[in-house]
């Protein structure tokens, strides 16, 4: 199961457009987790699963989504919700009442991935506006029975293999 997850894209199309048909014919889902400032109805996002971030203003996209993905429970939400640029802390409590082994969220345009209390946290960065670092980001989750591999790239496609990094799920 391949698994493309974006965020923080702050009205950009070009670039949506162009990371969704490289990996199109590779991954299984493509999410966005907030901040696109793009209509639910734009033909960009058409092939994501798409939720509402802060800067998403008069959205009717959803909050949270939780996704089956057959062995594992994914859940995504952009973050401000749950506070995300001070602490995992709430996000992961909301991940664990759904029973998710994955959560993605945005907010923070922060890259990275980590396993906290079982649970596999995935921020993909930005790809408009990066923080800590000055590559614009996405990732793909490759999950595999208990193994979970976070690859990030650039907006170009390059991929970053010093913050990739591979888990194993419980």
């Amino acid at each position: 199961m391949k698994v493309l997850i974006m965020s923080d894209s702050h009205g950009l199309t070009t670039e949506i457009d162009d990371i969704k048909n490289r990996h199109i014919d590779e991954v299984d889902y493509m999410l966005h987790c907030g901040d696109s400032e793009l209509s639910a109805e734009s033909s960009e996002l058409m092939a994501f699963k798409v939720v509402k971030g802060n800067c998403d203003f008069g959205s009717n996209l959803p909050d949270e989504i939780i996704e089956d993905l057959g062995e594992n429970i994914l859940y995504m939400t952009h973050g401000h919700l749950y506070n995300v640029k001070a602490t995992l802390m709430n996000l992961k409590y909301r991940a664990l009442e759904v029973n998710a082994k994955v959560a993605c969220y945005g907010h923070s345009h922060i890259a990275g991935a980590e396993i906290i209390d079982g649970v596999l946290f995935i921020n993909p960065g930005s790809i408009r506006l990066p923080v800590l670092r000055r590559q614009k980001t996405y990732a793909i989750l490759d999950m595999e029975n208990t193994l979970a591999k976070v690859t990030f790239f650039e907006v170009n496609g390059q991929k970053l293999e010093e913050i990739s990094r591979q888990f194993t799920l419980e």
